[in-house]
Parts: C-alpha cells; structure tokens; sequence
C-alpha cells in the first residue's frame, strides 16, 4: 500500500493512499468500509502493524466503484511528507556504503576506516520537508550544499534489545529521504548544524508498506541534479543492513512508532567528487528509491 499525506483544496492535512492513480481519502474509506479510520499517518502506524492487513483486505472486499468514488487525481492533490512533523528526530546514519566512506575520506574529516558499529547521527523534525518544496541554502551558514539519496525506515512498533532475527517485524514501512548536508557546517566533528538545518530532510513521495517491498535489501537508488545522474547504487551495498541497524538503534534506546531511520546514502555526493559539487540557487535535485518513487526540490538561497 502507497500512504500519502495530502492537501486538497486548501483543506487541513488528510491522510490517504493511492489506488488506481486516485488519492483515497483513509478517514473516508474507513466510513465506507464500516471500519473507523484516522486522518494522520501517526494515528495510523499506532494502530498497530497489522492494521496494513487489515486495510489491504478492507480494499479487496470493497467493490472498486465504490473506492473510485471517494478518490480524487493524484495530480490534483499537493502531497506532504508522509510524516509532516515526526514525534522524534529523525536518526540518521553515516558512512553506511563503503565507497561513500572511501570518498569521504579524501575530502571530508573522516578516517576512511570501515566502521565497525552503525555511525549514528540525528536530523531534528523540522527539517522535514516534501516533495515539490524548496530546500533552502542558508548563505550566512553554508556555500557547501550537498545531496544524499536514502532509504529511509519507519518503525511500526515499540522494541528495546531487539534482535536482527525479529527486526524486521518491528517496519511499518519504507519512504526516500534527502538528506541534504552543509559540508562547512561541521563543528568538531558534530553533524547535526551540517544535518539538521530546516527544510534538510526531504521526504516523500509515500510511505510504502513493507509487504510491497519484497526485499528493501535490493533496492536501486539514485540522484540528479538538474538531470544530470550523480548517484546511482543499489541497498545491497550497506554495510549494515536494517536488521543490524534496528538491533544496534533499540540497543541504544527504545525505538517507538513512528520513528525514522535513514540508512545511509551511497557514493556520489558532491564533496566527493573531482572538483567538488555543490547545490546552488534554482537547481533541481531529483532522489529515487527503487519501489517507492522520487521526490524533487528547488534550492533557493536566502
């Protein structure tokens, strides 16, 4: 199932998901369907993971005249992040493709070392943006505007010392992340002014449930800028894969539903490369994940 954030006519906020190129409006379906429904993509994911099976059945058993009625086009809707505000900051992770720590190495202030545990860092909720928006280029901070494609994983329920065996039964979902990074903007070898600057956490197009993904470990993703292809790998290449993440994270703290992880972006990035690259006012970036689609932004500097 592709779940949406939308607005529509100007109205709040609604929680939908896509059948048949229509937006279904969830709230709706569920008066449809005689079976209540929220109208936010939190509210959703608290309902419990098995509530997808249960909406994915609901479909099945609803005549399709029916659905189709209470949809609106996909190109008439404005489309949110999936997760427009999340509860928690977003958790990052660094250096989770070995030609990315490669070229990060010859550039950046990093060892060049494989790491031997998940490198964590956090990107705060208002850097959340959606497709179609602007990411904007602060030029009092930063003239090293970089890009990075990310799959990026949503927790579907609570779990403490989880093991890389159950992992997988704690996703609620997949979704893309952007997460946009000002090279100069680290401090002593902190990340969060290089990551965690507003509109930093481009997100979307849909959160995908976990059972359209058939496995989030073969996943092609990419990344344009202005059309021209600067990333291009696949999720088989992480050195650490979700369930080592998951075990690692909910070692650390608890994970919760909701919360997001974005694995790590692979080789590519601007400051990797020979002159370095960097986003400047009015390009277009383009990031892809394999299965779940493509999210694109405007930079625009102020």
């Amino acid at each position: 199932m592709k779940l949406v954030t939308y607005t529509h006519q100007n109205q709040e906020a609604r929680l939908g998901f896509i059948f048949n190129d229509l937006v279904i409006d969830m709230e709706d379906f569920g008066e449809v369907a005689n079976f209540p429904l929220p109208d936010d993509m939190l509210d959703l994911i608290d309902m419990g993971i098995e509530v997808v099976d249960e909406i994915n059945d609901l479909i099945a058993d609803t005549p399709d005249e029916f659905i189709i009625k209470i949809g609106v086009p996909l190109e008439e809707v404005t489309l949110l992040a999936p997760i427009p505000r999340p509860r928690k900051n977003i958790i990052g992770i660094g250096l989770n493709y070995t030609e990315h720590v490669a070229e990060s190495a010859r550039t950046l202030d990093t060892t060049g070392k494989l790491p031997q545990k998940p490198i964590i860092f956090s990107k705060p909720p208002t850097t959340v943006t959606a497709t179609k928006t602007e990411v904007i280029k602060n030029t009092k901070l930063t003239s090293q505007l970089d890009w990075e494609v990310e799959l990026a994983v949503i927790i579907g329920k609570t779990g403490k010392y989880v093991s890389k065996s159950e992992a997988m039964d704690y996703v609620f979902g997949y979704t893309v992340i952007n997460d946009i990074s000002a090279r100069d903007c680290r401090r002593e070898g902190q990340w969060i002014v290089s990551k965690g600057q507003d509109t930093f956490a481009p997100m979307g197009p849909y959160l995908v449930t976990k059972e359209e993904i058939e496995n989030p470990h073969n996943l092609n993703l990419s990344l344009k800028v202005n059309g021209i292809e600067k990333q291009n790998s696949n999720t088989k290449f992480m050195l650490f894969n979700i369930p080592d993440l998951i075990e690692d994270l909910s070692t650390v703290f608890t994970i919760e539903p909701g919360d997001i992880i974005a694995t790590g972006t692979p080789a590519g990035v601007g400051a990797g490369r020979d002159p370095q690259e960097w986003l400047h006012d009015g390009d277009v970036i383009e990031a892809t994940v394999e299965g779940i689609g493509t999210i694109m932004n405007t930079v625009k500097e102020i």
